[in-house]
């Protein structure tokens, strides 16, 4: 899709969002928006189901509520982007920087493929939960080693 192309489609999207006149929800499913310039985009509600995102900056975005089912994020820029209650069943997150994003927490995140940095990364935050419970500390202690090989495992406390 052409740099300007994409501006008119975020700008009706904004609108819509803004219950504008002549607004219009990005409903752009199996589009090729590898290595876009996404950063800050507002992409919340957008249909992006089987898109291709693949080294995309998305930094800052907010795709909350956003249709990435089965989307290509692989090595996307995902840093501080809200994807709350995104849908991301069997979207591809390898590669991807997660970092201070936020991770749905539904079954919208069922399947997804990530690689053994996100894995680790994921483990950590897992790691670093304050609970007293006897099946908790023993999951823990289980997986503690693989997440303190992450890259956030100091900031956590890990190590």
């Amino acid at each position: 899709m052409e740099k300007t192309e994409l501006e008119n489609v975020l700008k009706l999207h904004k609108k819509w969002l803004n219950y504008e006149k002549k607004g219009s929800r990005i409903n752009l499913p199996e589009v090729n928006l590898s290595d876009a310039d996404l950063l800050d985009a507002n992409l919340s509600d957008a249909n992006l189901a089987g898109a291709n995102l693949s080294d995309a900056n998305l930094s800052r975005a907010n795709l909350a509520g956003a249709n990435l089912s089965r989307a290509n994020l692989s090595r996307a820029n995902l840093s501080r982007a809200n994807l709350s209650e995104a849908n991301l069943l069997c979207a591809n997150l390898s590669g991807a920087n997660l970092d201070y994003a936020n991770w749905p927490l539904w079954c919208g995140s069922k399947n997804v493929r990530v690689d053994v940095k996100i894995a680790r990364q994921l483990a950590a935050h897992f790691c670093a939960l304050d609970c007293d419970n006897e099946e908790y500390q023993e999951a823990k202690k289980a997986i503690l080693g693989f997440a303190q090989k992450s890259h956030r495992a100091i900031e956590l406390g890990l190590i």
